[in-house]
């Protein structure tokens, strides 16, 4: 979720001069979608890839498409999933894809770059400005941006779920979503003059958490060739009462909760829940059932496991995490809640973690704060590095995003780094330039992540002309790419401090460690 909303660009077209003359239409296997000339680029926006999971279909995995007679007209977004308490722009009928090439013919044969947001599984959009796939598609990529359902519209399992399911599992629509998204993609993309073996996912929190799911998933082997991951990664244990990092659970904890949303919504029945309107649904915050779980299926079991015994889609990847994940999750306000927080979820690895990421001056400073952040994203993204150089054969690109504002000393802020969510406009190059914040490294930053993610597309590697080279990860202290006013290399940070949260993670993975974590 981006945070700072100063650094967003609405990207508008004017209505002279930004559309060309109409190009023709494109035939997908559905029938025939009409797309809209912009800047250079043909835009396809709103082309459904699965049937509207509404009535019967809610709660189930998505279905194929029925085809269209004539033209369908692509020039509009359509609905985004239903989130929150509705709204404008948000449906159940929601499984759409949008779509920006530079190709001139079907013949290009252009890699392919796949959004999937972020919103922790709860929200999201890909109508929104920052996501604009125009910039990164100048580059000569094709820019594909898919939706997928959030909440307990995405997630919800419960025991006649289970028992409906061929497979015998629920929950998951939201991923088995991006899936049929990345089929529909394999079946189409030619047609818009893209490349189905050089197909690049790439999403940012709960998107970058399932870029890395997708990669342990067997059902998603064979449809991409690399993986981008920014503030992601899934390789904490089960858990029933869960945290930032160590947020999955087993079909059964969620089978559990399902019974109890369903008796929170009054309904006797998964025939009940389906006659509700999604708006009469209980939230999916806190409840879970907004969330995906290790369901033996599209999740086959615990991703560290999986990862360790080399049972994922061994792809290239590039993925890293911001400087002070911890500024938008940590929500202590004194030392003694940070302490006792810390006591509570973990245990008797508390001391350890409490010496490795120290209090200094009785403030929850940024070195305190960084546990946050490395139990939700660093250690999961170094573990994904560490594991995948260990047992598998691509390679891997680790980063780290510290790009931020200075903050005179001893100001409050003093000691800020680079949040969550910061990042992605970087990417998209959707930064408003024309902001006189916006500073020089501000634009460096950008033009290099953008070229980094596009070669990356293009190569399997970001490395190319004109950018600083990125040394491949090969060790459990680096190397590193430190992105801050421009790319340098440099060692894992705080890894000393990473082990001893690492060890947590291992006792947690004991029977000792899962007996005391129920």
């Amino acid at each position: 979720m981006i945070r700072n909303t100063l650094l967003l660009l609405p990207v508008l077209f004017a209505a002279s001069g930004a559309f060309a003359a109409q190009p023709a239409p494109v035939r997908t296997d559905c029938g025939l979608v009409q797309g809209v000339a912009e800047e250079g680029l043909t835009v396809y926006r709103g082309i459904p890839f699965a049937e509207p999971p509404v009535g019967d279909l809610r709660w189930k995995a998505p279905q194929p498409h029925a085809k269209w007679e004539g033209v369908r007209d692509a020039a509009k977004f359509a609905n985004d999933p239903f989130q929150g308490n509705g709204g404008p722009g948000v449906g159940e009928d929601c499984l759409y894809l949008n779509l920006w090439t530079p190709a001139k013919s079907p013949d290009e044969k252009l890699p392919v770059l796949v959004w999937i947001y972020g919103g922790g599984f709860s929200f999201g959009s890909t109508a929104s400005p920052v996501h604009n796939g125009a910039y990164l598609a100048k580059r000569g990529v094709i820019l594909v941006s898919i939706n997928y359902r959030v909440g307990s519209l995405g997630f919800l399992a419960h025991p006649e779920l289970s028992a409906e399911n061929p497979d015998h599992v629920s929950g998951n629509y939201g991923l088995l979503d991006q899936i049929a998204g990345l089929q529909w993609v394999q079946r189409n993309i030619a047609a818009f003059g893209g490349d189905p073996e050089k197909v690049t996912i790439f999403g940012e929190s709960a998107g970058g958490i399932s870029v890395s799911m997708l990669c342990a998933s067997p059902l998603a082997k064979g449809l991409f060739r690399g993986a981008i991951s920014q503030s992601g990664g899934s390789f904490g244990p089960t858990r029933d009462t869960t945290y930032p990092g160590e947020n999955m659970r087993t079909l059964a904890q969620a089978e559990a909760s399902g019974l109890a949303y369903a008796a929170k919504a009054g309904a006797a029945s998964i025939e009940d829940l389906r006659k509700l309107p999604p708006e009469k649904l209980p939230g999916g915050w806190g409840s879970g059932t907004g969330w995906p779980i290790v369901d033996g299926f599209v999740i086959p079991g615990d991703q560290h496991v999986l990862y360790e015994q080399g049972r994922y889609n061994d792809v290239a990847v590039l993925i890293g995490y911001n400087s002070d994940e911890g500024l938008s999750f940590s929500f202590e306000k004194t030392v003694e809640e940070f302490t006792t927080n810390v006591r509570l979820r973990y245990g008797p690895f508390a001391d350890a973690l409490l010496a490795a990421y120290p209090v200094q001056g009785g403030q929850i400073t940024h070195s305190a704060r960084n546990l946050m952040r490395d139990a939700a994203f660093g250690w999961q993204t170094w573990s994904w590095a560490c594991l995948q150089k260990e047992t598998g054969h691509s390679k891997v690109f680790l980063y780290h995003f510290d790009q931020h504002a200075d903050h005179p000393a001893g100001s409050p802020e003093a000691d800020h780094g680079t949040p969550h969510g910061v990042d992605v406009p970087y990417v998209f190059e959707t930064l408003n330039f024309s902001d006189p914040k916006v500073t020089a490294g501000d634009r460096t930053v950008s033009d290099l992540m953008a070229a980094y993610w596009t070669n990356f597309a293009k190569y399997g590697d970001p490395n190319g002309e004109d950018v600083p080279q990125w040394p491949e990860f090969t060790r459990k202290d680096g190397p590193v790419l430190y992105f801050h006013d421009g790319a340098s290399v440099g060692p894992v940070p705080g890894l000393e401090a990473m082990e001893v949260l690492d060890q947590y993670f291992q006792w947690r993975r004991t029977p000792e460690g899962a007996a005391w974590a129920k």
